[in-house]
């Protein structure tokens, strides 16, 4: 199996972890320190070598931070976190906050005193980041210091060795592009800024460059790595010799010269003694990074990162093979399905058991490479929590009258899938069904939009919230995030949420997710993958628009469903959905399961 469920908080973190780390602080003659969720790449799956913030304060999310001062402490986790963060930190040494209504800025001025000496690891901190904590230091009238090592590595005496896994080629077949012909582009891009060279710290661009993949992380084909692109010439990947065989490191030589991570500040260096401009995100690269560059003499040209787009937009090939792999992944999820309503009555089912056979099935089509994250498999009020993370503590029974919310996803070489169902056990409640149909009429509103060239995701977010802001309530999370193509699940820059300000574009790919959690109480979300659709006329307008192609195959649960809160638009698209799910998905499963289907897709 691919996931674990052991309980990943450990006793000793709370006050004794934060008492050595200031006491490192003090040794070093610093006044505090803060903690970021990150490891140099700023990468959302960090490798337990560089899980800091687990080690100081035993939050295991995927997002957050903590402020050590030398008389307060706090750590700040967005809206997906709020329950969790609560459960796994002790509240009297670090008080939660949330990151985006009380942010780390605001908490260290109001606490940062006259002369005193702000500490941050200089890799894990972005430029961007940087400058506003430099605003707040000086407004206090203290210093920030950036460090060239982590005063918790000192502290840390059980610390992982960093990962070395292994990297593949992949195939072009797959691909759907040769890597030299994505550097070139890349390449074309950095000249059009008037830079000389770029720099990447991303994992996924480094992979999608390279057409590689790697296992440095769980559940994402990562090859922990940097590289820099010269506007003309060879790009150098810095990355673990150990992780390359003879095969694989034949085919990159033809495209990259190659280094050991501790070479890349001297590559940095270099260009900076060249007088080159550099072209860096400001939002995804270290302040070390271009402290390196401006220190021996170079400059910087601030840009996103120029990868993050061609990466987004799928080429046909990346297309069709997300498209089979979602049919593939679809037949798994409907075997799961049947079974689940066939076992959940008896009272057996727990989320750990329910998790594990979902994988079965997915093993069982023979292609599974890994699970795209760790399943979240929430019964009652663990479904309340946005990013649950199931563990053998945790582990709660299926309980009959609630509704069962498992959010899960595969890695196949063709393509990366994310799906979230909430599944009836037993009799639900109407109050249950209304929030559930508030949720359906956003998904839908979200899968049916049509809008024109230009729109992101921010302008969209709404639809999936209209009707649940009628009704009083929210969800605490963005509507819809990138997806990458055997890459990672979560893929930027395009976001359906608040902050998508990227334009869509033909050929991204993102989730639909709108949910509502009432606290304690359980959890509702549903969730499937759209690709956005060319530019088409529609009859009587004057403008081309986009729209969305579902590529999520799977039904969703009628038993919770409140038809008569539904428009007739909203029933023809149920009912649409569900008749092409029974015509793809019925004849790849077994007749049990056809059965089944009929039953679960029939119009209402």
């Amino acid at each position: 199996m691919f996931q674990s469920f052991d309980d990943l908080s450990d006793p000793s973190c709370g006050a004794p972890h934060a008492a050595l780390l200031r006491a490192e602080l003090s040794r070093r003659g610093l006044d505090g320190f803060l903690v970021p969720r990150a490891d140099a790449h700023q990468g959302e799956y960090v490798p337990p070598h560089d899980c800091r913030l687990q080690w100081l304060t035993g939050f295991t999310g995927s997002a957050g931070v903590a402020a050590v001062l030398d008389d307060a402490a706090a750590i700040f986790v967005d809206g997906r976190y709020t329950i969790q963060v609560r459960e796994q930190v002790d509240m009297e040494v670090f008080p939660a906050q949330h990151l985006i209504n009380e942010p780390v800025s605001e908490w260290l001025a109001a606490r940062l005193k006259p002369g005193q000496k702000l500490g941050i690891d200089a890799m894990l901190h972005t430029v961007r980041e940087v400058r506003r904590l430099k605003e707040i230091c000086e407004e206090a009238g203290a210093e920030l210091v950036c460090l060239d090592d982590n005063p918790v590595d000192s502290v840390w005496s059980d610390r992982p060795e960093p990962p070395i896994g292994q990297v593949s080629v992949y195939p072009v077949e797959l691909a759907g592009k040769a890597a030299q012909d994505k550097i070139e582009e890349i390449q074309a891009a950095i000249s059009d800024k008037k830079a000389d060279a770029c720099v990447l710290t991303q994992p996924d661009s480094i992979a999608w460059l390279f057409n590689i993949r790697g296992s440095d992380v769980n559940h994402t084909p990562l090859p922990l790595s940097f590289a820099t692109v010269p506007a003309e010439g060879k790009p150098s990947l810095y990355i673990d010799g150990r992780k390359l065989s003879n095969s694989v490191r034949d085919v990159l030589v033809d495209l990259t010269d190659l280094a050991e991570p501790g070479d890349f500040k001297a590559g940095l260096q270099a260009f900076g003694e060249a007088g080159a401009k550099v072209m860096i995100d400001p939002a995804l690269a270290g302040i070390g990074i271009a402290d390196a560059i401006t220190d021996a003499g170079g400059s910087l040209v601030e840009a996103q990162d120029p990868v993050l787009l061609p990466k987004a937009v799928k080429n046909e090939t990346e297309l069709k093979g997300a498209r089979v792999a979602h049919i593939r992944d679809a037949a798994a999820y409907v075997r799961f399905l049947c079974w689940f309503d066939e076992e959940a009555p008896k009272g057996e089912l727990d989320e750990i058991s329910v998790a594990q056979k979902l994988e079965e099935f997915r093993l069982e089509t023979g292609k599974l490479k890994d699970i795209s994250f760790d399943t979240i498999s929430g019964a009652g009020p663990n479904g309340a929590i946005c990013h649950y993370r199931v563990s053998r503590a945790s582990n709660l029974k299926i309980s009959m009258g609630k509704p069962f919310l498992i959010d899960s996803g595969a890695q196949y070489e063709d393509g990366t899938t994310d799906i979230t169902r909430t599944l009836a056990v037993g009799e639900v409640s109407a109050e249950m069904k209304k929030h559930f149909t508030l949720v359906l009429k956003g998904h839908i509103a979200i899968s049916t939009a049509k809008f024109p060239q230009g729109t992101s995701g921010a302008q969209l977010d709404t639809l999936a919230r209209i009707d649940l802001w009628k009704a009083g309530l929210d969800f605490d999370h963005g509507t819809g995030h990138g997806v990458g193509a055997y890459l990672g699940v979560h893929e930027g820059p395009q976001r359906l949420a608040k902050t998508g300000t990227t334009p869509l574009k033909p050929g991204m790919i993102l989730s639909n997710e709108p949910g509502y959690y009432p606290a304690g109480e359980y959890g509702i979300r549903l969730e499937n993958l759209e690709i956005v659709t060319e530019a088409r006329e529609i009859p009587g307008g004057d403008r081309p628009v986009l729209g969305f192609e579902t590529i999520t195959l799977v039904p969703m649960d009628l038993r919770l469903v409140d038809v008569s809160l539904l428009t007739t638009a909203e029933r023809d698209w149920l009912n649409s959905y569900h008749e092409k799910v029974r015509e793809e998905i019925g004849p790849l499963v077994g007749a049990k399961e056809r059965i089944w289907l009929e039953h679960a897709t029939k119009a209402i």
